[in-house]
């Protein structure tokens, strides 16, 4: 979710939801601030634009808060694009790129996903 004011953001699914924040980082490439948060076994990013005129922002416009995209873990990101692919999915990435906290994502076309942008991300930390 792209928004206007981060830190009300935080308070507000945090102290008032009940979400538990998980890490904030800066990618700068992306040119965007990164919250994640979570409950139960969910997890939602908070995007802040680094810069007013940035593409991010502009899709924000106006309101205080814009849904972006939805994101999907898969295991093998390379295959998952190589996959969807042959199907006749419209890539954005052909292929991965540096994501938040090193993971890599890649992104699919809204015209192929029922007009939601669509992130596939594979986590580069095991379990243990």
């Amino acid at each position: 979710m792209v928004v206007g004011d981060l830190e009300a953001t935080i308070r507000l699914y945090v102290e008032t939801l009940g979400f538990r924040q998980l890490y904030r980082e800066t990618v700068a490439d992306q040119g965007v601030e990164i919250v994640g948060l979570s409950v139960g076994e969910s997890v939602i990013e908070l995007l802040r634009p680094l810069a007013g005129d940035s593409p991010i922002a502009r899709f924000r416009g106006d309101a205080p808060a814009k849904m972006h995209h939805i994101a999907y873990r898969v295991n093998d990101i390379v295959a998952e694009l190589a996959r969807l692919k042959a199907s006749g999915v419209r890539l954005i990435d052909d292929t991965p790129r540096k994501g938040a906290h090193g993971n890599s994502i890649a992104f699919l076309h809204p015209e192929s996903t029922g007009g939601v942008l669509t992130e596939l991300c594979q986590s580069t930390h095991r379990a243990g």
